[in-house]
Protein backbone atom coordinates (compact mmCIF):
# COMPACT_ATOMS: atom_id res chain seq x y z
CA UNK A 1 0.00 0.00 0.00
CA UNK A 2 1.28 3.27 -0.39
CA UNK A 3 2.77 5.34 1.78
CA UNK A 4 0.15 8.19 1.92
CA UNK A 5 -2.50 5.86 1.71
CA UNK A 6 -1.81 3.70 4.34
CA UNK A 7 -1.46 7.25 6.29
CA UNK A 8 -5.14 8.15 4.95
CA UNK A 9 -6.37 4.45 6.00
CA UNK A 10 -5.03 4.78 9.79
CA UNK A 11 -7.76 7.55 9.72
CA UNK A 12 -10.30 5.56 8.46
CA UNK A 13 -9.26 2.82 11.48
CA UNK A 14 -9.62 5.65 13.74
CA UNK A 15 -12.99 7.30 12.51
CA UNK A 16 -14.12 3.38 12.30
CA UNK A 17 -12.94 2.93 16.05
CA UNK A 18 -15.17 6.26 17.35
CA UNK A 19 -18.06 5.11 16.04
CA UNK A 20 -18.14 6.31 12.70
CA UNK A 21 -17.51 5.56 8.93
CA UNK A 22 -14.37 4.09 7.91
CA UNK A 23 -13.16 6.81 5.28
CA UNK A 24 -10.10 8.57 6.23
CA UNK A 25 -7.96 11.10 3.66
CA UNK A 26 -4.56 13.13 3.94
CA UNK A 27 -3.33 16.10 2.08
CA UNK A 28 0.59 16.10 0.66
CA UNK A 29 2.35 19.32 -0.83
CA UNK A 30 5.96 18.46 -1.86
CA UNK A 31 6.18 15.32 -0.19
CA UNK A 32 4.64 16.08 3.08
CA UNK A 33 1.35 15.49 4.60
CA UNK A 34 0.09 18.93 5.76
CA UNK A 35 -3.44 17.65 6.99
CA UNK A 36 -5.58 14.88 7.42
CA UNK A 37 -8.66 13.43 8.99
CA UNK A 38 -11.21 11.17 8.94
CA UNK A 39 -15.38 10.79 8.03
CA UNK A 40 -17.19 12.41 11.60
CA UNK A 41 -20.41 13.03 10.30
CA UNK A 42 -21.72 10.40 13.42
CA UNK A 43 -19.39 11.62 15.77
CA UNK A 44 -19.85 15.29 15.44
CA UNK A 45 -23.60 15.12 14.56
CA UNK A 46 -22.47 17.19 11.22
CA UNK A 47 -23.88 16.05 7.94
CA UNK A 48 -20.72 17.89 6.27
CA UNK A 49 -17.80 16.70 8.44
CA UNK A 50 -17.11 13.92 6.01
CA UNK A 51 -13.10 12.78 5.68
CA UNK A 52 -11.91 15.01 2.96
CA UNK A 53 -13.73 17.90 4.10
CA UNK A 54 -11.97 17.17 7.95
CA UNK A 55 -9.19 16.97 6.11
CA UNK A 56 -9.21 20.34 4.55
CA UNK A 57 -10.16 21.75 7.30
CA UNK A 58 -7.34 20.59 9.53
CA UNK A 59 -4.69 21.39 6.86
CA UNK A 60 -5.84 25.00 7.26
CA UNK A 61 -5.00 28.23 5.15
CA UNK A 62 -2.89 27.10 2.92
CA UNK A 63 -2.93 29.31 -0.06
CA UNK A 64 -2.60 27.59 -3.03
CA UNK A 65 -3.82 24.21 -3.35
CA UNK A 66 -1.91 24.03 -6.98
CA UNK A 67 0.78 21.39 -5.73
CA UNK A 68 -1.17 19.42 -3.58
CA UNK A 69 -2.26 15.93 -3.60
CA UNK A 70 -5.89 14.55 -1.83
CA UNK A 71 -5.60 11.12 -0.69
CA UNK A 72 -8.53 8.88 0.29
CA UNK A 73 -9.62 5.69 1.23
CA UNK A 74 -13.02 5.67 -0.94
CA UNK A 75 -14.11 7.47 -4.10
CA UNK A 76 -14.87 10.91 -3.20
CA UNK A 77 -18.62 12.26 -3.15
CA UNK A 78 -19.77 15.26 -5.09
CA UNK A 79 -19.50 17.40 -1.58
CA UNK A 80 -15.80 16.50 -1.24
CA UNK A 81 -15.24 16.28 -5.11
CA UNK A 82 -16.39 19.94 -5.20
CA UNK A 83 -14.33 20.96 -2.83
CA UNK A 84 -11.15 18.90 -4.40
CA UNK A 85 -12.58 21.66 -7.37
CA UNK A 86 -12.99 24.89 -5.61
CA UNK A 87 -9.87 24.28 -4.11
CA UNK A 88 -7.63 23.75 -7.40
CA UNK A 89 -6.75 20.42 -6.27
CA UNK A 90 -5.51 18.35 -9.58
CA UNK A 91 -4.40 15.59 -7.97
CA UNK A 92 -6.76 12.83 -6.12
CA UNK A 93 -5.25 9.14 -5.23
CA UNK A 94 -7.91 6.81 -3.54
CA UNK A 95 -7.74 3.58 -2.16
CA UNK A 96 -10.68 1.92 -4.13
CA UNK A 97 -14.39 3.03 -5.96
CA UNK A 98 -15.74 -0.47 -5.78
CA UNK A 99 -17.73 -0.06 -2.90
CA UNK A 100 -18.99 3.81 -3.91
CA UNK A 101 -18.31 5.32 -7.11
CA UNK A 102 -18.20 8.54 -6.20
CA UNK A 103 -17.84 11.45 -8.72
CA UNK A 104 -14.91 10.76 -10.57
CA UNK A 105 -16.18 11.52 -13.65
CA UNK A 106 -16.84 15.19 -12.24
CA UNK A 107 -13.42 15.85 -11.07
CA UNK A 108 -12.29 14.45 -14.25
CA UNK A 109 -14.23 16.90 -16.07
CA UNK A 110 -12.92 19.76 -14.24
CA UNK A 111 -9.13 18.89 -14.82
CA UNK A 112 -8.01 16.89 -12.01
CA UNK A 113 -6.19 13.43 -12.38
CA UNK A 114 -7.50 10.55 -10.15
CA UNK A 115 -5.80 7.49 -9.47
CA UNK A 116 -8.03 4.52 -7.95
CA UNK A 117 -5.44 2.22 -6.50
CA UNK A 118 -8.18 -0.43 -6.25
CA UNK A 119 -6.56 -1.67 -2.83
CA UNK A 120 -7.80 -4.48 -1.22
CA UNK A 121 -7.54 -3.63 2.34
CA UNK A 122 -9.50 -0.29 1.73
CA UNK A 123 -12.11 -2.64 -0.18
CA UNK A 124 -12.46 -5.06 3.10
CA UNK A 125 -12.43 -2.05 5.17
CA UNK A 126 -15.87 -0.71 3.36
CA UNK A 127 -17.02 -3.83 2.63
CA UNK A 128 -17.24 -4.75 6.34
CA UNK A 129 -18.70 -1.73 7.49
CA UNK A 130 -21.47 -2.06 5.36
CA UNK A 131 -22.10 -5.23 5.77
CA UNK A 132 -22.36 -4.31 9.84
CA UNK A 133 -24.08 -0.99 8.96
CA UNK A 134 -26.28 -1.03 6.13
CA UNK A 135 -28.55 1.83 7.49
CA UNK A 136 -25.82 4.29 8.55
CA UNK A 137 -23.78 3.83 5.03
CA UNK A 138 -26.92 4.90 3.39
CA UNK A 139 -27.57 7.99 5.05
CA UNK A 140 -23.97 8.47 4.30
CA UNK A 141 -24.38 8.30 0.52
CA UNK A 142 -27.88 10.46 1.09
CA UNK A 143 -29.94 7.33 0.33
Amino acid sequence: MDENLKLAYAEAVRGRNSGGIPIGSVLVKEGKVIGRGHNQRVQTKDPMAHAEIDCLRNAGRIGSYEDTVLYSTLMPCYLCAGAVVQFGIKKVIVGESRTFSGAKQFMVDHGVEVIDLDDPACIDLMQKFIAEEPELWNEDIGK
